[in-house]
Order: C-alpha cells, then sequence, then structure tokens
C-alpha cells in the first residue's frame, strides 16, 4: 500500500469513527440509558443529558372571563341608565312618580342618548344616569316609529361614546357579550351568549305577519327572556369589542337589532329628519323560497299583501298611502323603484330610505301578471 494510499485510509477511519462518536453520543447511547440495563452507567446518563431539546411545545390557557372582561370595558363606560316617569297630582297635591328603567348608549359626545321602547308616551320625564354617578334631566327628541329606538338629549358634554360595527360581518354560532344597566343600583350588567340565527322575517311591529312601516330582520340569541328586563335597549358586542346591535325585546322575544340598520336610524336623528318617516300602510308576508314553493306564487321573492282572515281592510289599512295607490290583498309587490325585494332589502328597508311625500314606484304581481303601480308615501 503506497504512502498516499495510508493517509487516505486513515482520514476514511478517522471521518467513520467521527461520524459513529456522534450518532452513538446523540441516539445509541441515550436510548441505552434508558434501559434498566445500562442505566446505572454514569457516563451513559451523561451523554442523555447533554441534548439540546429543539422544539418544545408550551399550552397556553385563557381566561374566558376576562377577555370577555376586557371587551366589555371598550363599551362599558358608554352605557347609561334611562330613567322614565311621570308625576300627577290631584287638588294641588303631589302624588308619587311612577318610575322604570331602561338601559341606554350614548352615541354623541354632546349627550345624545339612544334606548329601546315598544311604547312612548307624550307625558314620561326623562333622567339619565351615567357610568360615573352623573344625574341628568332628559328631554325627549323623538321615536323612530321604523326601529323603535328613542332618542333622549341631555346637557353633558366630552361623553364617551359607542362605537357601531359592521353587522353584516355576524353569524350565527359567534359569542357576543350584552351589557345593561337597568337594575336598582344603578350599576352595569353583564350576560354572554351566541347568535342563535338572523331571523329576516321577525317583524318589529309585534305581529305574526310584518308591516310596512317596521323593521324586518333581527339577529335571535340564546339569552335568557329574563334578559329583557336587564338588557333591553343596550348594547350588543362581538369578541373583537365591536358593537354589532342594541338590544330589543317584546313580551315574547328578546333580540338584537343589527347595528348596520341602526346607523340607518341614528343618521336620520342626527339629521333630524325622524318625522320624515313613510308609511305605506300594508300587512304582509316576506316571500321565502319555502313558501313560494308550498304556495305555487311563480316568484320566489317579494312581500305579498296578505291578512290571516282574508279581509282586505285589515291587509290594508283604510286611507293609507298603500289603498290610495289601489293595492289589493295578494298582490305580491316585487320591487321598489326598481329595487328587487328580497330577504336581505324587505320591503321595509328599502322604503325607509325615502320621505314623507316622495313618489315611488311599485313593480307589482296581480293574479301572475306584472305591472307597474305609482304610489306617494
Amino acid at each position: 500500500m503506497t504512502k498516499v494510499k495510508k493517509v487516505s485510509f486513515i482520514i476514511f477511519i478517522l471521518i467513520l469513527g467521527g461520524l459513529g462518536g456522534i450518532l452513538g453520543n446523540r441516539y445509541f447511547f441515550p436510548y441505552l440509558s434508558a434501559t434498566s440495563l445500562f442505566s446505572k452507567y454514569a457516563f451513559l446518563k451523561k451523554s442523555a443529558e447533554d441534548i439540546t431539546i429543539i422544539n418544545k411545545t408550551e399550552q397556553v390557557y385563557v381566561k374566558e372571563e376576562t377577555s370577555i372582561e376586557k371587551i366589555s370595558s371598550k363599551v362599558a363606560s358608554s352605557v347609561v341608565d334611562v330613567l322614565s316617569y311621570t308625576e300627577t297630582s290631584i287638588k294641588n297635591k303631589k302624588i308619587p312618580a311612577v318610575y322604570s328603567n331602561t338601559t341606554g348608549t350614548v352615541i354623541t359626545s354632546d349627550g345624545l342618548i339612544m334606548t329601546y321602547m315598544e311604547n312612548v308616551s307624550s307625558d314620561v320625564k326623562y333622567k339619565v344616569i351615567l357610568q360615573e354617578g352623573g344625574v341628568y334631566d332628559g328631554e325627549f327628541l323623538g321615536a323612530d316609529s321604523y326601529s323603535n329606538l328613542v332618542f333622549i338629549k341631555i346637557n353633558a358634554s366630552n361623553l364617551p361614546v359607542i362605537s357601531l360595527g359592521n353587522s353584516d360581518d355576524s353569524t350565527p354560532g359567534e359569542k357576543v357579550v350584552a351589557i345593561g344597566s337597568s337594575s336598582k343600583t344603578f350599576a352595569n350588567r353583564y350576560t354572554s351568549g351566541l347568535i342563535s340565527t338572523f331571523d329576516p322575517t321577525f317583524s318589529l311591529s309585534g305581529k305574526t305577519i310584518s308591516y310596512s312601516d317596521k323593521m324586518n330582520g333581527v339577529f335571535q340569541t340564546d339569552f335568557t327572556i329574563d334578559s329583557q328586563q336587564y338588557y333591553t335597549g343596550g348594547p350588543v358586542v362581538d369578541y373583537t369589542g365591536q358593537v354589532i346591535g342594541i338590544a330589543g325585546s317584546n313580551q315574547k322575544d328578546f333580540f338584537f337589532i343589527p347595528s348596520n340598520k341602526v346607523k340607518r336610524v341614528v343618521d336620520k336623528v342626527i339629521k333630524k329628519e325622524l318625522e320624515s318617516n313613510v308609511s305605506l300602510g300594508i300587512y304582509y308576508i316576506p316571500i321565502t323560497k319555502a313558501y313560494a314553493l308550498s304556495n305555487n306564487l311563480g316568484t320566489e321573492s317579494g312581500a305579498l299583501i296578505y291578512s290571516p282572515s282574508g279581509q282586505e281592510g285589515l291587509a290594508i289599512l283604510a286611507g293609507s298611502n298603500g289603498q290610495k295607490a289601489g293595492l289589493k290583498i295578494n298582490d305580491i309587490i316585487l320591487a321598489v323603484n326598481g329595487n328587487k325585494i328580497s330577504l336581505e332589502d324587505d320591503l321595509s328597508d328599502l322604503l325607509y330610505q325615502y320621505k314623507k311625500g316622495d313618489k315611488i314606484e311599485l313593480t307589482v304581481q296581480r293574479n301572475n301578471q306584472e305591472m307597474k303601480i305609482d304610489a306617494q308615501l
């Protein structure tokens, strides 16, 4: 064997031995040290202790209650208690006022308060209690006939306000938090739950069928019916901290109005256009695909003018703009000024964008024939 070959052979042996030592120290010796036979040898234990851990898995636990508290804190300071009361007197003797509480929210920093009430009386007086304890007399500005949202003004400034998010991003199964302030101590209350569904056919008219002058379409939750007492009028917040609706209720249901619809109402209030709401004066059924198929309607969308009794006078109010336009029971309104009616763009929603006195063109299906009918709102 030549000298060069000997040197090459020795280098090869050294390299092979080095690789063997590395593999043995990294894998073979730690394996042996874990067996009962070789675990007593110290040098094997030492080889295992020298191993560096490359990958490390950590488990992080998040306390949900803390998250809810943080979410709520973003809007909690904008939640107020609205105290409504009446004062009467007999023979110059005052009778104790009758009080009721509901939750409200601050929507402008100069003291515009919003709450939800089905019935509003002109002789009711208001006091608004802020989170920091300030008490203010409230001036009734008006009630929106479309949404049942009520607006009260107090003489204050630099108030924290709610920020209305995009309710179109909210979906059933999403966790939400409701904040209320209608307790005897005037302190905020909290509850959390899931969005059960969005019901596009739910009418704020309180009836089993829809009314053209009242909002259709609300989110329903798995909150208990007791939530009505504490959270009606308060904000509903998603887990990103956005206000996605305002809680409302009637005698049977607790729900919340989507924030995108609330924005439209607030915009009217700021423009001082609450008194310009239109009225068509008809009752109807929002047509779904299932309803259309089961009733052979020939269209899968629209608003079917309807009365459960079959009486036209109960479907179209006497003297209403709908009657004056010549609408009839069982007519299906398909579009308003060319804008097609659907579950996403309900008849009441399309009408809300107009003002009292506006003229519109209705596309109507009557006896399977399509026609155009002019109406003045």
